[in-house]
């Protein structure tokens, strides 16, 4: 590795930082809800009356109760990887299928009659 590649690195990696550590300084005392909570509010606020939603989570039917919060941020993970997972794997089949398509034009512009 380059001493320009090193240095490269280094400044994104600051820059990733600062950016990770701005908002912890800036936003102190900031509450951070979901969207579920906002959308329920402000569909009381609109309407005026208690929101009742239309159906409840499965889990939440399964165990009788709700979720706590730890277990929500698991399953939250746990499709974020997942979809990242079958994302990248096709992705990866795609470029590997488009080098082995190039290879093998390459080898029949090489030698058209080697394949008759």
């Amino acid at each position: 590795m380059s001493k320009s590649n090193k240095k490269t690195i280094i400044v994104l990696l600051l820059i990733v930082v600062v950016i990770a550590m701005v908002p912890l300084f800036t936003l102190k005392g900031a509450e951070f809800g979901g969207s579920d909570d906002a959308g329920s509010q402000a569909i009381s606020e609109i309407t005026g009356t208690d929101y009742q939603p239309w159906f409840t989570p499965v889990l939440e039917t399964w165990i009788g109760g709700k979720l706590p919060a730890e277990i929500e941020s698991l399953m939250f993970s746990l499709q974020t990887g997942l979809g990242a997972g079958v994302l990248f794997f096709f992705l990866g089949r795609y470029v590997e299928r488009n080098k082995w398509q190039k290879k093998m034009c390459d080898k029949e512009a090489e030698s058209p009659d080697s394949l008759n």
